[in-house]
């Protein structure tokens, strides 16, 4: 069956299906997604990642993903802009088909950091991708350190979103745009910059 695919050049959408397919042969043997076929697959994993990419800043490289899972967003977001990409992943299967499909695919502009957040050693990023991760206030500790003074972060989130904005708001100062997301109604995408902690000088 041919998916639908947001508007990328013939090439990235080849490479994309390509890890597509890698994807499914690794999940026949560990357990990377809890989706299996490619429609299912592309819906809900390729496309809700590709529609990041629109919202990166032009100055978007460096990008670092925490938590990359199987490589979403920041392995797409890699295939689809051809920025500097720092995948973050501590589980050592998921790190290991992050390592592969990088590889296959040849990316040379990714690197996968095979460990916890804390303890990687990053460039100051311009960009800092997450997806089901972790609540808005522990991503937001991350982005203080990570990010570059001008740096934007991108959080899609599920149903909770006000929960964790008010949460947030007890700790963090930030400039928040909220971004509908095209894949799934009940979901909003955090655009933030600005980060820093409630109380700290201007």
């Amino acid at each position: 069956m041919k998916q639908p695919i947001l508007d990328v050049p013939r090439e990235t959408e080849e490479r994309l299906r390509s890890f597509v397919a890698l994807l499914q042969r690794w999940n026949a043997r560990i357990n990377l997604t809890a989706e299996r076929n490619a429609e299912d697959l592309w819906q809900r994993h390729v496309l809700d990642s590709l529609q990041l990419a629109p919202l990166l800043p032009d100055r978007s490289s460096p990008l670092v993903d925490l938590g990359s899972g199987a490589g979403f967003p920041g392995l797409i977001l890699a295939m689809a802009t051809g920025h500097e990409t720092h995948l973050i992943e501590s589980d050592r299967r998921k790190s290991a088909f992050l390592i592969e499909a990088s590889r296959a695919l040849a990316l040379r502009h990714v690197t996968v950091h095979p460990k916890r957040i804390e303890a990687a050693t990053l460039p100051k990023a311009t960009i800092l991708t997450a997806r089901a991760l972790a609540p808005l206030t522990t991503l937001l500790g991350y982005a203080a350190s990570i990010l570059a003074p001008d740096g934007v972060a991108l959080f899609p989130k599920g149903r909770s979103v006000e929960q964790e904005l008010t949460d947030a708001a007890r700790d963090w100062i930030m400039r928040v745009e909220r971004i509908p997301s095209r894949t799934d109604p009940a979901a909003t995408i955090l655009r933030i910059s600005e980060i820093r902690p409630a109380g700290s000088p201007i």
